[in-house]
């Protein structure tokens, strides 16, 4: 019988660990040490939407009422922790810009969300419905921490030369500059490959890829280097969103009379891989598509990658370590096998049923004995990564 969210905490103190979107809810519970005890996902939150909760493998419903969606879901939520009686540390906001103010997990007063809320521009996608999520469990739940973890942080000690754009010093001090995000699942995954492989400690690649993509370079666990900038736009082509671009598209684009919200809509949303193959965002459906633009996207896709690594081990000076995470890169074996073929003039060696056998559910070893490389797929948890800042943070 699965126990009970009450006999899995047992009155034990947690943090709750939460990821804000336009439709959706993400939370886990976490004890101080080791994975969640219970995650759950409340989708349909979007204004108009039927909630639902999704947990434990099922999904239900959530009763009819006249709130807006994610005022049910939070007031939903709040009566299920009540109930279990799980004292509450914190709760772990995953917030994707922290800028150049907040640049280490921090408690999130008015004055730092009024900082954090100017930032919505650079992450028009994310940043707005974090903050919304903040201000939803302020109110739900009075007294508990609210405690802001930024997927910029990891980032925030990069080389001068990486934070700067090629644009003049008057706007470079207005705060344009690179910044790098997917920052919490790089810091895990850094974390979790320490405690593996001498070789993290070294010249590593990191690669988070999913709906939203990117790729570190960190040497020594430091973040030296990463694809995304200014904001969550730039680097490898993405589910959506376009990548790296030439300007010079913009402006042709906006000669042409297309809008600021038209720009925009494409970039976020209507490119990548949606864009490219006119199907769907989604690798697995584009896997099973005979789709020939199904395959062309793949295959941009792919090679984005091995030409973004291959400026990274440039940086870097070579490469011990490469590390795949996130949704696309913890399942797709075939993308994996390609980028490894791809970088094979490295030394890069995979071992083909290693390979197949990763299914994403544990952290495993690719490499074949011969290898010059380490080869890993690391389940991220960005969860685990903000419930442990939050703990550090209020122990002092």
């Amino acid at each position: 019988m699965t126990p009970t969210l009450r006999e899995r905490f047992e009155g034990q103190p947690a943090v709750l660990a939460v990821n804000a979107g336009s439709s959706s809810l993400k939370c886990g519970l976490y004890p101080a040490e080791g994975p969640a005890r219970w995650t759950c996902t409340y989708e349909g939150l979007e204004p108009g939407g039927q909630p639902r909760l999704k947990a434990e493998g099922q999904s239900q419903p959530l009763p009819a009422s006249a709130e807006p969606p994610m005022a049910q879901a939070l007031t939903h939520l709040v009566s299920l922790l009540s109930a279990a009686q799980v004292p509450l540390q914190a709760v772990a906001h995953r917030i994707v810009h922290g800028g150049s103010v907040c640049v280490a997990p921090c408690l999130l007063d008015a004055p730092t969300l009024d900082a954090l809320a100017a930032l919505n521009p650079l992450a028009p996608l994310h940043q707005p419905h974090n903050l919304a999520g903040v201000a939803a469990f302020a109110h739900a739940l009075p007294g508990v921490p609210q405690v802001g973890c930024f997927d910029t942080a990891f980032h925030a000690h990069l080389p001068p030369l990486e934070q700067r754009l090629p644009l003049p010093s008057a706007l470079a001090e207005q705060g344009l500059r690179r910044y790098g995000f997917h920052g919490l699942s790089y810091q895990y995954v850094s974390e979790v490959l320490a405690a593996r492989s001498p070789c993290a400690s070294g010249r590593a690649i990191l690669a988070h890829l999913g709906n939203g993509a990117s790729l570190c370079a960190t040497q020594g666990g430091v973040s030296v280097a990463t694809t995304m900038g200014f904001s969550a736009l730039d680097g490898l082509m993405m589910g959506s969103r376009s990548g790296s671009l030439d300007p010079g598209v913009l402006l042709h684009l906006w000669r042409q009379g297309w809008s600021h919200t038209q720009v925009e809509e494409l970039l976020y949303k209507d490119s990548g891989l949606k864009g490219v193959s006119g199907l769907s965002a989604d690798m697995r459906t584009l896997r099973a598509s005979p789709a020939p633009a199904a395959q062309e996207a793949i295959a941009l896709f792919t090679r984005r990658i091995v030409r973004e690594m291959g400026g990274l081990v440039a940086l870097l000076g070579g490469v011990d370590l490469i590390a795949f995470t996130g949704g696309i890169g913890e399942h797709d074996a075939l993308l994996r096998a390609e980028v490894a073929r791809a970088l094979a003039y490295l030394g890069v060696k995979l071992d083909g049923t290693a390979n197949q056998a990763a299914s994403g559910d544990s952290v495993q070893a690719l490499q074949a004995a011969d290898s010059a490389v380490e080869l890993w797929v690391v389940p991220t948890d960005e969860g685990r990564a903000a419930a442990r800042a939050a703990m550090a943070l209020l122990a002092g």
